[in-house]
């Protein structure tokens, strides 16, 4: 039972607290995507963005949440990291102590939506800062102190591994053996160019990738045919490729939607229950429908306004959202249950 105010309806809950209190009651791998905005640290002129005297004391605090975010990620899931172009770098570095960084995306903002663009150019010294850093993380599965080790990490591994070797591989090693067929046998029905074998069945049961529908059906086919039978590969190809991409870190992406690591979303524009570091909900949204499925759980462990709540109740996931300031708690309940409002 949490030990601090929570609201919970069927797909939400949200949380009045602090992150490093309220994280360690979440279950290991329970999260699909996290999704967050941490303080940038002396940038905005708050007092929850001003809490540490020097940059290694930040960093500190944030490894210490780094390390409950990969604990209750699921072994396929994905986390976004907003960042500011000071801190960005040595967040990255951080993160990259526990995730394997996949790219660093580049939020371009327009024209004239930033208080930098205000200032005295020359008198800057600098090139005025018009976006912002998103830090696009997965589990990693390279430390060797883990891959040898009992525990979460080792499970995350062995999960991985199954993404590779499970679906595919497992079951066409399995085919073959019971028809007596090798691998050389299967590889001369797709010779190269040259009219050569290829290492292509080798990929397949190593799991490194798959076959195509039509190669499916080509083995499907040259198996029953020695055998006299139609008892082989019976499993249908899509079945298979649910599986294995069900096993896989989610990331859809088409081009009717930003794809490229750029983005040019427009900022929130002022209103009077704008939060100082809002996102917008277009971002979010985009963010959630690209890297997790329909009734998986998003995590924002610096909910604010309670933007990501809204994008994945939009989107039809499950979310999770942690927010210290009594204030900004109410709203994002306000924004998630049509003006419903706890007493706290």
């Amino acid at each position: 039972m949490p030990t601090c105010p929570y609201y919970s309806d069927e797909t939400i809950t949200l949380y009045h607290g602090l992150a490093e209190d309220v994280l360690p009651m979440l279950p290991d791998a329970s999260i699909q995507l996290i999704c967050i905005d941490p303080p940038y640290m002396n940038v905005k002129a708050e007092s929850w963005d001003r809490q540490w005297a020097t940059r290694e004391a930040y960093l500190s605090w944030l490894r210490n949440l780094a390390k409950e975010w990969q604990r209750i990620l699921t072994p396929n899931g994905s986390l976004y990291c907003f960042a500011s172009p000071q801190m960005a770098a040595h967040v990255e570095v951080m993160l990259e102590e526990m995730f394997h960084i996949i790219q660093r995306i580049t939020w371009r903002k327009p024209p004239f939506s930033t208080k930098a663009e205000m200032f005295d150019k020359e008198s800057c010294r600098m090139f005025f800062p018009a976006s912002e850093a998103i830090l696009f993380c997965e589990q990693a599965y390279a430390d060797k102190d883990a891959m040898g080790e009992s525990g979460y990490m080792a499970k995350c591994h062995d999960l991985h591994c199954q993404v590779y070797e499970r679906v595919f591989g497992q079951y066409l090693t399995s085919e073959l053996q019971r028809a007596s067929a090798t691998g050389r046998e299967i590889a001369a029905l797709f010779p190269s160019v040259t009219g050569r074998l290829t290492g292509c069945v080798s990929n397949w049961l190593l799991g490194y990738n798959q076959p195509t529908r039509d190669q499916y059906h080509a083995i499907r086919d040259y198996l029953n045919r020695c055998n006299g039978s139609t008892d082989y590969l019976r499993r249908e190809y899509e079945d298979l490729r649910r599986e294995y991409e069900d096993l896989r870190r989610p990331f859809t992406v088409s081009a009717n939607v930003p794809y490229t690591d750029v983005f040019d979303f427009k900022t929130v524009p002022a209103h009077q229950m704008k939060h100082p570091c809002q996102k917008p909900l277009a971002l979010i949204r985009h963010l959630i429908t690209v890297s997790s499925r329909p009734n998986d759980t998003v995590l924002d462990c610096f909910m604010g306004s309670g933007t990501t709540m809204e994008a994945a109740k939009e989107c039809g996931r499950k979310a999770i959202g942690i927010e210290m300031d009594k204030r900004w708690y109410r709203h994002a309940i306000s924004r998630v249950s049509q003006g419903i409002m706890p007493f706290i």
